[in-house]
């Protein structure tokens, strides 16, 4: 991909940033920059773009994206509608490895914090019932001020780092490449398709979104983000058919073509080779995480 840098910036008196955003559109874009970064999706639904990872997120999410590693929520189209019946709140807090100093994750109480920075840069997914914990420490750190700020990071970054219910997000051979010049042709391709997978791409008209020949697509979407677009497809589609299976609002071939494939069969081999699981697999793990 080729993400866009953003600067993150942090008041007089702070050290690190943390701020309550109230619009979708604040993450809504393909970037990425030096600081770490820990976020509570409070509310909203959308696509999830870690590395080269493509997941749905939904209301409650808590991710931890480490230094320079591209990252990108799509909130979905309802959170654009004007007048818009919902609406998004995130909780974020940027701050640099070494903030506390080049000594502080040194030392040997440090370790697990240390090595949670560094599995970082894959992205990490935090599950289970430390969310609510990490959420709330989030929440006090948007008000709190001094060295309370530090302790609450610090606390957050303990409970992530020894929680056993976390999963890393981009995959380990995952490489960036910070090409600036072709951010706008991909943020392109991700805005069409996610707006558009429901029905057959054809391959003519995504290249012309991207203003090059059907026949050097492929090849260039592969160069870029080290899978085919096809498989990008694929994914984007399955990570819908999870959020619905978790709303639980449709049935199985409902939910099949609204996830844009055409038959029951293939939706069941792809969202089995996508996710390890059978959709009602999927489904019946996520209630009993949810219920116990």
């Amino acid at each position: 991909m080729k993400p866009q840098l953003l600067k993150v910036s942090t008041g007089p008196a702070q050290s690190f940033s943390v701020r309550r955003d109230l619009v979708p559109y604040m993450n809504n874009k393909w970037h990425y920059h030096p600081e770490v970064e820990l976020i509570h999706l409070k509310k909203g639904v959308g696509t999830q773009f870690i590395g080269d990872s493509i997941k749905s997120f939904r209301s409650g999410d808590i991710v931890l994206v480490g230094a320079h590693l591209a990252h990108y929520w799509r909130f979905d189209d309802i959170y654009f509608k004007n007048p818009s019946k919902v609406s998004a709140d995130v909780r974020v807090a940027h701050f640099s490895e070494n903030f506390w100093g080049d000594h502080f994750l040194n030392l040997p109480e440090n370790k697990p914090i240390k090595s949670l920075l560094e599995n970082s840069r894959r992205g990490i997914q935090v599950n289970g019932k430390i969310k609510i914990q990490v959420a709330n420490l989030l929440e006090q750190m948007v008000t709190s001020e001094g060295a309370n700020r530090i302790i609450l990071l610090m606390e957050a970054l303990n409970l992530i780092a020894n929680s056993n219910q976390t999963v890393k997000l981009s995959s380990i051979g995952f490489k960036q490449d910070y090409d600036e010049t072709e951010n706008i042709k991909i943020n392109a391709i991700y805005n069409y398709s996610l707006e558009n997978f429901r029905r057959k791409i054809q391959l003519e008209e995504i290249a012309n979104v991207a203003v090059i020949s059907p026949n050097s697509f492929c090849r260039y979407f592969k160069s870029k983000t080290g899978k085919t677009y096809s498989r990008f497809l694929t994914e984007v589609k399955v990570g819908h058919a999870c959020r619905l299976l978790i709303e639980n609002k449709l049935n199985i071939k409902q939910l099949c073509y609204e996830s844009g494939f055409n038959n029951m069969a293939s939706f069941h081999k792809y969202f089995k080779m996508t996710t390890g699981k059978s959709p009602l697999s999927y489904q019946k793990e996520f209630i009993s995480q949810h219920t116990n």
